[in-house]
């Protein structure tokens, strides 16, 4: 029996996504935070397999490929002009993905996000020929489906769509960005309808913000499309940083970016809580982007155990709720055994004194 597409897994129910592959990978030494491109792929493919099956023993029914920053004027920007080709990473990325995702029923995501074209006014049809270029590799490879993300203009992702389609296969669409919207001031339920009207059968949010954020935004979203008489699968990947308040910049305006964002970091507990509102609002595929390890992926699975049937192979040695506990030995670790606990506990940073640092209103001045 052949596999089931992403489009009659969602027909069927719910979907769960992969974390952040490049912020994981930089965090594990493997990426350069300066430049966030994914050579990573070529030079220690084992470590991309182990974080991908990772993902997948954490209930991925997804593996992203590892392309993030992958357009051949980003590498050449970043890597020089004698950097790795587009090609030969989108080809590496691929068939890592493949080889993992084979070992479990999951699907392989050819990931393409925002590029310098956009940014540098060349116009409509030097961003396509860009997103062409990194389709190409993903059509040659026969992923399932692209995933169009981390785009902060809707006329980019709009066009980057409209070359996606071309290829016949599934186009999934995320912008990161808040209730506030893209970088032009489009509300964010414009956005998700321009993106629908454009072709993408799934459409969403990324990344740049924490999930309460993404949640809110989503819902935004949603109302728009319901209003524009339009009925795309939903889809919420937000990055795994506590930052309210934050500006159209994200968790990118805060001094801790890249460096020291730990204390700022969600619990499985707040991922639980994430998975469960974004289910209940409609959203169809969930998963998780920058700062989102496969623990967090567990917490996804677990919360939605139920509705999946089933329980992710990560489980085998954790309990939902921290159930686990009623088996220590220590009796004040015992009492912290079950979800009232848990779900009523807010973490301590560990530190005395207060932030050093607010967020930087306009970071954005900086990005590419």
């Amino acid at each position: 029996m052949s596999q089931k597409g992403l489009l009659e897994r969602l027909q069927d129910g719910l979907v769960v996504g992969d974390g952040g592959m490049i912020f994981a990978l930089e965090r594990r030494g493997y990426v350069d935070a300066g430049i966030w491109t994914p050579e990573v792929v070529m030079e220690h493919p084992e470590a991309v397999k182990q974080l991908h099956r990772e993902f997948l023993r954490a209930g991925s029914d997804v593996i992203q490929t590892v392309t993030y920053n992958g357009s051949q004027e980003k590498l050449n920007k970043a890597l020089g002009n004698d950097a790795l080709t587009c090609q030969q990473i989108n080809d590496a990325a691929c068939q890592i993905a493949r080889e993992v995702a084979n070992e479990g029923n999951a699907l392989v995501a050819g990931s393409i996000n925002k590029c310098p074209a956009y940014k540098e006014g060349k116009g409509k049809a030097a961003v396509q020929a860009q997103m062409r270029e990194q389709l190409q590799p993903f059509v040659k490879n026969k992923v399932d489906f692209v995933i169009l993300e981390f785009f902060f203009h809707v006329e980019e992702i709009e066009w980057a769509i409209e070359e996606a389609a071309k290829t016949g296969m599934v186009v999934v669409a995320t912008m990161a960005i808040s209730v506030k919207g893209d970088g032009n001031g489009i509300p964010a339920g414009e956005c998700a309808v321009r993106m629908a009207k454009a072709g993408a059968q799934v459409v969403g949010v990324n990344c740049l913000f924490d999930p309460d954020t993404t949640v809110r935004t989503i819902k935004a979203m949603k109302a728009a499309l319901n209003n524009a008489g339009l009925s795309p699968y939903l889809m919420t990947q937000p990055n795994g940083f506590m930052c309210p308040g934050a500006g159209t910049q994200g968790y990118l305006s805060c001094p801790e970016f890249p460096y020291a964002l730990e204390p700022r970091m969600v619990t499985r507990f707040d991922v639980h809580s994430y998975a469960r509102a974004a289910h209940d609002l409609g959203v169809r595929y969930i998963g998780g982007c920058c700062g989102f390890e496969p623990y967090h992926i567990r917490a996804i699975s677990e919360e939605v155990a139920e509705e999946r049937g089933k329980l992710p192979p990560a489980s085998k040695k954790h309990q939902p709720w921290g159930k686990c506990l009623e088996r220590s030995h220590m009796d004040y670790v015992k009492k912290r055994a079950g979800r009232e606990y848990w779900e009523n506990l807010i973490p301590s940073s560990g530190r005395l004194q207060p932030p050093s640092h607010v967020y930087d209103p306009s970071p954005e001045k900086d990005l590419e």
